[in-house]
């Protein structure tokens, strides 16, 4: 089964009618938010956190000496406050800890604490394995091609 065929339908019904370009990010869409709702679904169920949390999470694990707010908010396209919020749900959870940036006083450093790698690297593992599994169906090669195809796209609409 395609995304945009069966359960849920795409916006405009993936009209033939519409402009390729309209049809193709609709189905881009389409797709990433069936994955997107599988993966909020099993955070909740499987480690009561949200997808936020796991994204602010993975972004402190790729660095380990720890990154400010605006560099988090930068990181993962979202405002300040969003991140402000975030991080204070994961410091009340012992997950994260915010220190004062010897470098400027005005701004803070979040790192993981042990216990937030700990539970991290576990959550990341079953995060692989839920997007493998959504895509088992999905021949390997074609998964090549359509990350081949997506980098060119992107680098497209760097461009414009």
């Amino acid at each position: 089964m395609r995304c945009g065929e069966g359960w849920m339908e795409e916006k405009h019904d993936g009209s033939l009618e519409a402009p390729m370009d309209l049809r193709v990010w609709v189905r881009l869409l389409s797709c990433a938010m069936r994955i997107e709702k599988r993966l909020r679904r099993n955070f909740a169920e499987q480690f009561d956190t949200t997808l936020p949390r796991f994204d602010v999470m993975a972004s402190l694990d790729r660095y380990p000496d720890g990154q400010t707010m605006g560099d988090l908010s930068r990181a993962l396209l979202v405002s300040n406050g969003n991140v402000t919020s975030i991080v204070r749900q994961l410091e009340a959870q012992k997950l994260v800890e915010t220190n004062v940036d010897p470098n400027d006083r005005r701004s803070a450093i979040v790192t993981l604490t042990p216990e937030g790698k700990t539970l991290f690297k576990r959550m990341a593992r079953d995060h692989q394995g839920w997007v493998r599994d959504a895509m088992k169906d999905f021949p390997r090669e074609k998964q090549q091609q359509l990350y081949d195809l997506l980098a060119d796209l992107k680098v497209s609409i760097g461009r414009s």
